[in-house]
């Protein structure tokens, strides 16, 4: 709840594997929703074919493989307890170590992954979403391809021959968690198999489009042919700022891409570095959203909504030139089982709305309520239904 790179590639930042597991907003949400969520779930207004296909996401896919371990396992591979790494050549055996040894849990992770499955599981409408990333022709990524089908999203993977699945390693100790992640295939994705017909029939049933900001790092070529399609077709495309880093060292790209988002999703931190490449000289967070909301766009169908979370404070919504605050409830501490995906369910939830075409008030309840739900839990994993109205 990393941009995606391999380790070398990414010498600067030592953390940005913390966020590409879906935990760019670590203060983010532990929050519950503003309102109390009443029974039915709306997902029952849902129904036939209307839905079908409606919300793509394209992103870096990781299969997190989650397990309880012993300090001993984390010393043999110098693993830091509640740490978050890139892995290194030392750590590239712990992954079958793990699968062979451990009772583990496999989870389809990755930002984008994260969220396309919290909007699935909020919508329960079979099909409703898609997702399109590069995974390894391997065990792994026969696993990864399982758990989208079973979580109702409609994966089409390109499977490298020549390298692995991407996966994060879950380490739980006491409660505590060190993640190592490999990024391996998620990063060898290539807009060759987003032209295959298969693959673009998605594109071309998809109302909406959710690209987290690190597909940035891999394939913005792939980005930029979506977006154009979407312009071109007044669809709606979102986007997240996703990490620092990637508002620091792929500006150009970022803003190549940011002239077709018509939602921008990001947390008060990467909101300010993004004010601070550009020079604007506040940290404001509130003016900060409508600077972004008021940049240039290539389509004038929609207008750009800037939605920033804060973690315990309100989240923040600029839209047509104004500023709305959505005030959150701090989850009780005894609550509170794991961060990990938090922010990304946020956007899932908002998504899930946003397809309905809901008001904006529905949207940030829907993700604070998933967000909260998530972080009850054992890593980015939804109960069998949602419980929300």
């Amino acid at each position: 709840m990393v941009g995606e790179r391999e380790p070398s590639s990414l010498a600067p930042i030592n953390t940005p594997a913390f966020l590409a597991l879906g935990v760019s907003d670590l203060p983010l949400l532990l929050l519950e929703p503003a309102r109390p969520p009443a029974r039915p779930p709306f997902a029952l207004v849902l129904s036939g074919m209307a839905y079908e296909g409606i919300l793509l996401g394209m992103g870096n896919p990781l299969l997190d493989i989650s397990a309880v371990v012993d300090e001993e396992f984390l010393e043999k591979y110098d693993v830091k307890l509640n740490n978050a790494i890139l892995a290194e050549e030392k750590h590239l055996p712990m992954y079958d170590e793990l699968a062979t040894k451990y009772n583990v849990e496999y989870i389809a992770g990755g930002a984008t992954q994260n969220s396309i499955r919290v909007a699935q599981w909020m919508l329960q409408t079979p099909g409703a979403t898609s997702y399109i990333g590069c995974i390894g022709k391997d065990k792994f990524g026969e696993e990864m391809k399982k758990k989208a089908k079973d979580s109702g999203v409609n994966g089409h993977y390109y499977e490298n021959e020549t390298t692995p699945t991407g996966t994060c390693a879950v380490c739980v100790v006491g409660g505590e968690r060190s993640l190592v992640a490999n990024l391996s295939a998620a990063n060898c994705y290539e807009s060759e198999h987003l032209k295959k017909p298969e693959n673009w029939a998605l594109v071309d049933k998809a109302k909406y489009v959710y690209i987290a900001g690190f597909f940035l790092t891999v394939s913005p070529e792939s980005i930029q042919l979506v977006a154009e399609h979407v312009a071109a077709n007044n669809k709606v495309f979102m986007m997240n700022l996703s990490a620092t880093f990637i508002c620091e060292f792929f500006r150009d790209v970022q803003e190549k891409a940011l002239l077709y988002v018509d939602y921008l999703f990001g947390n008060e931190t990467e909101a300010k570095t993004f004010a601070k490449v550009r020079g604007w000289e506040t940290e404001n967070v509130e003016e900060i959203a409508l600077k972004i909301s008021a940049l240039p766009k290539a389509s004038g169908t929609h207008k750009r909504i800037t939605v920033i979370t804060q973690g315990c404070d309100p989240v923040i919504v600029a839209d047509d030139g104004k500023v709305k605050k959505f005030p959150v409830i701090v989850l009780p501490k005894e609550k509170l089982v794991d961060t990990n995906g938090a922010g990304d369910a946020f956007v899932g939830g908002f998504l899930s709305q946003l397809v309905q075409e809901k008001s904006i008030e529905d949207c940030v309840r829907a993700g604070c309520y998933a967000a909260n739900v998530i972080i009850q839990r054992s890593g980015c994993t939804c109960p069998e239904k949602p419980d929300f109205n």
